[in-house]
């Protein structure tokens, strides 16, 4: 039974392949095809290198998981719980937070 804990907590390559698919469809709209937001979304709305050295440092899945579901403290990135499932918001926090989203597109 304890295995079936820890097998839960495991990312596996599904999970980050849908996390890439939930990635690809909602979060590139700001924060680009590679993590990298162009000039405007970042002058207009403050937006997050997701690939910068300081926030990869202390990325974590926990990090983007909350961020995801409750939106920005200044409000300029929504909350998408309620928008996305749990099971989405989880996958893309994996995504997020592996070397794999580093890796070239």
């Amino acid at each position: 039974m304890l295995w079936l804990i820890v097998l839960a907590g495991c990312t596996s390559t599904a999970d980050l392949k849908d996390g890439k698919q939930v990635y690809d469809q909602i979060c590139v709209t700001c924060h680009g095809p590679t993590g990298t937001p162009d000039a405007t979304m970042v002058a207009k709305l403050g937006v997050k290198d997701l690939r910068a050295p300081e926030l990869r440092s202390r990325i974590t899945t926990y990090l983007v998981e909350n961020q995801v579901k409750r939106g920005s403290k200044n409000k300029l990135m929504p909350a998408f719980e309620g928008a996305l499932s749990d099971i989405q918001i989880k996958a893309v926090a994996d995504y997020v937070s592996s070397p794999a989203f580093l890796s070239p597109k």
